[in-house]
């Protein structure tokens, strides 16, 4: 090489380093001014960010200087995920947040950090908890400090939010449906659905907001815009309550079922028929055929595509089985197809409580009783966990970890592998406090840095364990 052109010197060592790990990148850096010039190139760790997560949020590399941004976000996310990974003391804060005076039934992000995009740079989240003492609670979960309460109503059933519009929907036991504004706990709007158990599902349609209720009586309500229009109804579950209800990943259709009754079917409904009925028109929907509901989820990745596992012929025996759903249009009519994709038994106990979720294109999440397992989409166990000593009773997934919640009074942190196809590997425990004072775990749920999870007090008061890692 010519030592007088610096830059083909330059070109040939960052092209050298593109073959180093991190490690050996930074005590390249120091070995003379030129290794140290080469090594602090934005370019490799850019390239270095984009290999290891494919998604990376440019936004969060604010006004620092260019040649320092990449390399700084890339350690300072690899560094969070060891802490996260390891689960040691001193890698996370633990906060217990007490306040409520009846049993929590859910818990919800205003404000997370995502897996997508994580917010290395400013790391405070905000968690908002709905009782049975009639009250939503809002509560950064970093410092453990109570944002805002709201009066107290009738004792709440179900929580959701619009985490980009920064509302929180509620039910509560007298069917009435209420939204909040995020930020200050303010009363936005109400609804009457006059159901003592509601289901919750809320979604935006080019830019237009809906939320769709399932009640009691085995039908579907659908609300537009947070002053809670009511737009339609329609019954499918046939007087059994609505406790399944799902949106597609592309926003075209709406799953409903119930799973109290073994014989009937969940049903598939065009969304466009509940957003925007016609009076001559009955909603566009199909039974999907299957016997009865105990679980189900839309695949993420995939436009519409079920995953429901359901009774099969055999007594106490499940099965799980995987539908496309679509829409066929001819001149004179629509009709919807929903085409079997795969299909496969499920050996389970019949009074396991069973939860489903999805994490890409072909990998299922299941947890039943103690055990946690993951399946392929074509029936494969791909991995089986025993690690609680009592059931599983609520379950959070993610691009990055598993977090498995237990009336054991354990959260059960598991990370994904990429060896010989997606699986998990079980990392540690995270405790929530004594048996003598809880009886468990009920709820769990997680952003990208933290999670929080509500363990059943003796005294009838829930308490709120917020476990936060820092990077």
């Amino acid at each position: 090489m010519d030592p007088h052109q610096p830059y083909l010197i330059g070109d040939c060592l960052i092209h050298i380093f593109t073959f180093l790990t991190e490690e050996d990148l930074i005590s390249a850096s120091s070995v003379c001014q030129d290794w140290h010039e080469a090594a602090e190139t934005p370019w490799l760790w850019r390239r270095m960010c984009l290999q290891r997560w494919t998604f990376c949020n440019f936004t969060v590399l604010g006004s620092e200087q260019v040649n320092h941004s990449w390399k700084r976000y890339f350690l300072r996310r690899s560094h969070l995920e060891v802490k996260m990974t390891k689960g040691r003391s001193g890698g996370y804060t633990c906060k217990s947040l007490r306040g409520h005076t009846g049993g929590v039934v859910g818990l919800v992000y205003l404000q997370g950090n995502s897996d997508q995009r994580p917010d290395l740079w400013s790391s405070s989240a905000t968690v908002c908890s709905a009782s049975t003492d009639g009250t939503v609670r809002a509560w950064n979960i970093q410092n453990g400090e109570l944002l805002w309460c709201s009066p107290v109503q009738s004792p709440l059933t179900a929580i959701i939010c619009d985490e980009q519009h920064e509302v929180v929907i509620t039910a509560d036991s007298m069917g009435l449906i209420k939204t909040w504004q995020g930020q200050t706990g303010q009363e936005v709007a109400s609804f009457n659905a006059s159901s003592p158990h509601c289901t919750l599902l809320q979604y935006s349609i080019n830019n237009s907001w809906f939320l769709t209720v399932g009640t009691s009586q085995g039908s579907v309500c659908t609300l537009a815009d947070t002053a809670l229009t009511k737009k339609s109804s329609v019954m499918v579950c046939d007087s059994f309550k609505v406790n399944t209800l799902l949106v597609s990943p592309d926003k075209k259709w709406i799953t409903a079922g119930t799973k109290d009754n073994d014989d009937l079917s969940p049903k598939v409904i065009y969304t466009e028929s509940l957003t925007s009925p016609t009076e001559d028109e009955d909603p566009l929907c199909q039974s999907v055929p299957v016997n009865g509901c105990q679980a189900a989820v839309f695949i993420p990745t995939q436009p519409a595509r079920l995953a429901i596992i359901h009774h099969n012929q055999r007594p106490n025996n499940k099965a799980l089985t995987v539908f496309d759903v679509g829409i066929k249009k001819s001149k004179y009519k629509s009709e919807i197809q929903v085409q079997q994709v795969e299909s496969f038994p499920l050996r389970l106990n019949r009074s396991s409580n069973i939860l489903l979720e999805a994490k890409d294109s072909n990998c299922l999440v299941l947890a039943a009783g103690q055990e946690l397992m993951v399946y392929s989409l074509k029936g494969a166990l791909l991995a089986s966990f025993k690690d609680h000593t009592m059931p599983i009773t609520s379950i959070c997934v993610d691009s990055f970890r598993v977090v498995t919640a237990s009336q054991d009074l354990s959260l059960r942190v598991l990370t994904w592998k990429n060896d010989k196809g997606l699986s998990l590997e079980s990392r540690y425990h995270l405790l929530g406090g004594s048996h003598t004072m809880s009886r468990g775990f009920t709820h769990v749920t997680c952003d990208y840095s933290s999670i929080v999870a509500s363990a059943e007090g003796i005294d009838g008061k829930d308490v709120l364990k917020a476990y936060s890692f820092t990077s």
